[in-house]
């Protein structure tokens, strides 16, 4: 099925991985990536990516809710999943593919991430890997529900986390085949690929919550503090699930 990829993992969320790297995982040359460069909508292939992803450091995080602005105001920036969504509307795409999720938690301004209302309200399905692993995910899944999105698991009917292994959430079945929004399709990373030492997530939300009173962004924060204690594994399963995201789309 058509569908459009999010950058805000690739730009801002892993910090050891090599555009070489990204090249080697990312067998794939299609036009369907997707960012902002000084206002203009840009929907390329992995190596036009890859010269934007060079500026990181001055890339904003858009949202479905400042989208229109960066628009209007010439700003350049990678798209978050509920960015991407928007990003999609405009295009008639009916999927976009994200990685991790946000949720309901306690981040400061986030704590309804504009992903969740994105779901309920943009006519776009959206394939993910699930929450991230600081936010709730049995409230977050509850609310999906509640406003009427239809939350699947791509393999089984229920989740255990993201990068991190956490208790079973129960989801309303498994994939089929109809992709009609609104809908979450959540494909997971495999739990045996998964980092086992949660203190390492207990650290890494601390420096987020530092990031935050210093003006900058929670999450390439804490995945920037995930990775550095891995030694990039966490990196490199993160961008190995979005590529398998994209090939899941590629078969709906």
């Amino acid at each position: 099925m058509e569908h459009f990829i999010e950058t805000a993992l690739l730009t801002h969320g892993l910090q050891s991985v090599t555009n070489e790297e990204i090249r080697d995982i990312w067998r794939d040359n299609k036009n369907n990536i997707v960012w902002i460069a000084k206002g203009e909508i840009i929907i390329g292939n992995v190596e036009q990516y890859l010269d934007f992803r060079a500026e990181t450091e001055k890339l904003f995080r858009i949202d479905c809710i400042n989208l229109n602005r960066a628009l209007e105001e010439g700003i350049s920036g990678a798209l978050t999943a509920s960015g991407t969504m928007a990003v999609c509307e405009k295009y008639k795409i009916p999927l976009a593919v994200t990685c991790g999720m946000g949720g309901i938690g306690d981040i400061k301004g986030e704590e309804l991430c504009p992903d969740l209302p994105a779901l309920a309200e943009i006519p776009v399905a959206l394939i993910s890997a699930g929450p991230k692993d600081m936010l709730d995910r049995q409230s977050t899944i509850t609310w999906l529900i509640e406003h009427g999105v239809t939350v699947l698991g791509a393999c089984r009917d229920y989740c255990t986390g993201y990068i991190f292994t956490g208790e079973k959430v129960k989801l309303q079945g498994v994939y089929e085949k109809n992709c009609r929004a609104p809908l979450l399709i959540m494909n997971e990373i495999p739990e045996d690929k998964r980092i086992s030492d949660r203190a390492i997530l207990e650290d890494a939300v601390g420096k987020g919550k530092k990031a935050q009173e210093d003006g900058r962004y929670y999450h390439p924060a804490v995945n920037g503090r995930i990775d550095e204690l891995t030694e990039g594994y966490s990196s490199r399963i993160q961008l190995k699930a979005l590529f398998a995201n994209a090939l899941l789309a590629e078969k709906i």
